[in-house]
């Protein structure tokens, strides 16, 4: 099927390409990539194409402006907005309440907000925001971005708008990047990892698709192979990982984030499921890295960090004797390019790559991810 926004959406730049043009293009790239690795052949497995139209989370922008709303992503290589009334890279469910919500935000945002500004009454309204829509396993979450407070008026707006689309389960919003407000809440979201359900606070980052979170955690849980013990799980989120490693009772998994309020979260699902082989930390890892002696309690480190990868953190792996290292290290990563620096000061502080996976969630953008084993030098890799 083809995307009527083609020509002005900058969301899904290689859509014009057939499905195999467009995985031997994002193929070549990754390959292309990977040269500039510090180790002269690399192994990698088949790589992993998710389908189109999986994702279950997206974040738009709108505006309003002379009495109109334009909700969408960005227009190519522009700022401007590409109006849009479906996508073919969202789920069905996030596109059936795409018009929804396009209607919802014009009506917020004609309503007036009375301010006081300098001893001056002025009138001004909503008139740009982003809105993130999230499927959850149980209903559709969505966390709307703006700039101002609200009034009465737009509360009960907000209120009574979700509470009579049956789909919605919670409406938050988060003004000026702060904390975000839960203005209705039916029920909590959650979604199924490892046979969990996994609550979402809201603003949460979560895998764009469930497809593709699940061959992640097959590849993490694949090069973890027969290695147990004590396991680090940083950058861990709503702990994609730690639950399935957790299934192995053999396995004391410690879960390192710097967000309180995800951890939080995390928390409450882990006691919700009496899992006994969790701990959480909450740490700053860019500022504060887990340091050698801290690292060498561990047989495994899963790391899956933000785009801007994790040097603070590898660079403390270097800095380790040889006897303390773990035995293997996972990077999970949304940025080859960010990767590459950090597999190539593991090079340098005593791991071989062992085994490398391309991981393509983003369909028919430049993007994707990736997992890689790395293993001690001189260690038996045990994946199988």
């Amino acid at each position: 099927m083809n995307c009527p926004y083609i020509e002005i959406c900058g969301g899904c730049p290689l859509r014009n390409l057939t499905e195999t043009e467009y995985q031997q293009t994002k193929k070549v790239w990754f390959d292309k990539v990977l040269t500039a690795l510090n180790q002269p052949e690399i192994a990698q497995d088949k790589p992993v194409f998710i389908a189109d139209g999986s994702r279950r989370r997206a974040e738009l922008t709108f505006e309003y402006s002379h009495k109109k709303l334009s909700l969408g992503f960005n227009a190519a290589q522009s700022h401007k907005i590409a109006d849009i009334e479906y996508c073919l890279a969202l789920t069905e469910n996030l596109n059936n309440l795409l018009l929804q919500v396009h209607r919802f935000l014009e009506d917020l945002c004609q309503i007036n907000i009375t301010k006081k500004i300098k001893n001056k009454i002025i009138t001004a309204n909503i008139n740009q925001g982003e809105i993130w829509l999230t499927e959850a396993d149980n209903g559709i979450d969505i966390l709307l971005e703006i700039n101002d407070s609200l009034n009465l008026e737009q509360r009960m707006l907000i209120s009574e708008w979700a509470a009579e689309n049956p789909k919605v389960i919670r409406l938050s919003v988060r003004v000026n990047n702060g904390k975000p407000e839960t203005i209705i809440e039916k029920l909590k979201p959650y979604i199924n990892i490892a046979e969990y359900q996994v609550y979402i606070a809201a603003g949460t980052f979560l895998q764009p698709s469930k497809a593709g979170e699940q061959a992640l955690i097959s590849l993490v849980l694949q090069y973890a192979g027969k290695t147990t013990g004590k396991i680090a799980d940083l950058f861990c989120g709503i702990g994609t990982f730690s639950y399935p490693l957790s299934a192995n009772m053999q396995n004391k998994i410690t879960a390192v984030d710097s967000s309180a309020e995800l951890l939080a979260g995390f928390k409450q699902t882990i006691n919700a499921n009496m899992i006994p082989n969790i701990e959480i930390l909450q740490k700053n890892l860019f500022k504060y890295p887990l340091d050698a002696d801290e690292l060498k309690q561990f047989a495994l480190v899963v790391f899956d960090p933000p785009r801007a990868g994790a040097a603070a953190q590898v660079k403390q792996f270097t800095q380790m004797f040889d006897v303390d290292k773990p035995q293997k290290i996972i990077a999970v990563s949304c940025n080859p390019h960010t990767f590459i620096n950090d597999a190539n000061t593991l090079l340098s502080g005593g791991y071989t790559l062992e085994k490398i996976t391309m991981v393509d969630q983003f369909v028919y953008s430049k993007h994707c991810e990736l997992v890689a084993l790395f293993i001690k030098k001189g260690e038996n890799n045990g994946i199988k």
